[in-house]
């Protein structure tokens, strides 16, 4: 079988037609200059057996984490999803655009995404939240964005217990503007120590719980950024702590925005992700990308419209309030059926399992002789010391343990500190073979 859709005759046939006497001269003003072109070095064709016998040998290159005894989290984690998830986002009706352009049309889509919108209004306890990120990262510079805009401040004080990427990104985003992003240093415990604001800072960032596993004091962040007259954005890369811990809005953040692949995302090595943004109704029109509204129709019928949507192609340019930003509809979908799926309670309950089997483990650590840096509270991932763990990785995911993050790969310093996260995915059993295998 050949991928090529023409045949030579065909080929033939259609130049005959339209005068030409070869393909090349379809190019002819291009200048010769620009359509040099190096021979390709590809390998002979393949029939469509041989191709997928190819590709799947490639594929099984791979290590995924349903293969193995993963203890990796760091931002993307590897949690149960039931197969309706996968059923019902499968469907042809929601097979569209990952971003609805013609949106009334699809009223399935939008009520979907109002679900999604709804949904992450009474996880983070805000008052409206948007239809989704690209993903945390995005997600946490928007928000950056979105309070120098409503502060008219230029500084943006950025916990070091956020997660690095987004850090970068939050960095990447404001590098163009006239802003500067400052870090809060973090306390002995883990968490982040109370800063000192003053009156140029626009926002307050805080993750929680924060990239090394530690639960913040939101109430205080927040406190301490609103008595300086800025913003506090609560940021989550595992926004399945919320189901045990006061929301952010309660806690007092304006902002709660981070990555939602928690909620029925597989980890597809990276992406594509959903990232979330709630804010206070006084930010509503302050929103990044787009927002879902009810309404009637013309026969009195329930409708769903698009009622805010403020990126460059619909608006001015120069009165947009973000240029990049789009929604993940097929991600957000599969959060919404997931989070419908489990319910307040089950949600909670998955939480408690999570929470159960990383106050094992981490427990397990220090019988075994291994130190724990970091006193705060935790909820399913947290930071141990390994000595001599370059040595002692490698051998183990050889045997197919992924021991945990290797904290080495975004700060030199801490070359012997594993981050270590525990799912419902993790058995006792894994577990105890963890902490022996390091401990050997």
């Amino acid at each position: 079988m050949s991928y090529t859709p023409h045949t030579p005759a065909e080929r033939e046939v259609m130049l005959e037609r339209i005068g030409m006497g070869s393909a090349d001269q379809l190019f002819d003003s291009v200048p010769a200059s620009l359509r040099k072109r190096a021979g390709l070095k590809l390998a002979p064709s393949l029939d469509e057996r041989s191709l997928l016998a190819y590709l799947g040998d490639y594929a099984a290159r791979n290590q995924g984490a349903g293969g193995t005894s993963s203890f990796i989290g760091a931002g993307a984690y590897h949690h149960f999803i039931p197969s309706v998830v996968d059923t019902l986002a499968g469907r042809g009706e929601f097979a569209t655009a990952y971003t609805p352009y013609q949106a009334e049309i699809s009223q399935g889509t939008l009520q979907a995404v109002y679900e999604f919108q709804t949904m992450i209004c009474q996880l983070t306890g805000l008052d409206v939240a948007n239809a989704s990120l690209y993903d945390g990262a995005s997600a946490t510079a928007e928000a950056c964005l979105m309070a120098l805009r409503t502060t008219r401040r230029k500084q943006v004080l950025v916990s070091a217990g956020l997660h690095p990427h987004y850090r970068r990104v939050i960095e990447t985003y404001l590098s163009g503007l006239d802003a500067e992003v400052k870090i809060a240093e973090l306390a002995e415990d883990g968490t982040t120590a109370i800063p000192t604001l003053d009156k140029d800072t626009a926002a307050l960032v805080i993750q929680s719980p924060n990239f090394f596993g530690c639960i913040e004091h939101v109430a205080k962040h927040s406190e301490a950024a609103h008595t300086a007259g800025a913003l506090l954005i609560h940021s989550s890369a595992e926004p399945l702590a919320m189901a045990l811990l006061r929301a952010p809005g309660d806690a007092g953040a304006d902002v709660a925005c981070g990555e939602a692949q928690s909620f029925g995302v597989p980890l597809s090595f990276g992406g594509p992700y959903a990232g979330f943004f709630a804010a206070r109704e006084k930010w509503l029109r302050q929103l990044p990308g787009r927002l879902i509204g009810e309404t009637l129709d013309s026969d009195g019928q329930r409708a769903f419209v698009m009622t805010l949507t403020t990126r460059e192609q619909h608006i001015r340019r120069e009165r947009a309030t973000s240029n990049i930003c789009t929604n993940q509809g097929l991600c957000a979908l599969r959060v919404t059926i997931y989070l419908a799926l489990l319910g307040r309670q089950g949600l909670r309950t998955l939480a408690e399992h999570n929470l159960s089997l990383a106050a094992y483990a981490r427990e397990s650590f220090a019988q075994a002789g291994f130190e724990l840096p970091y006193s705060a509270p935790t909820f399913n991932e947290f930071v141990v010391r390994v000595p001599k763990l370059d040595t002692r990785y490698p051998k183990l995911a050889s045997g197919g343990i992924l021991a945990g993050y290797r904290l080495r790969e975004v700060d030199a310093s801490r070359e012997d500190e594993l981050l270590v996260c525990v799912t419902e995915q993790n058995s006792r059993d894994e577990i105890d073979q963890l902490v022996r295998e390091l401990a050997a």
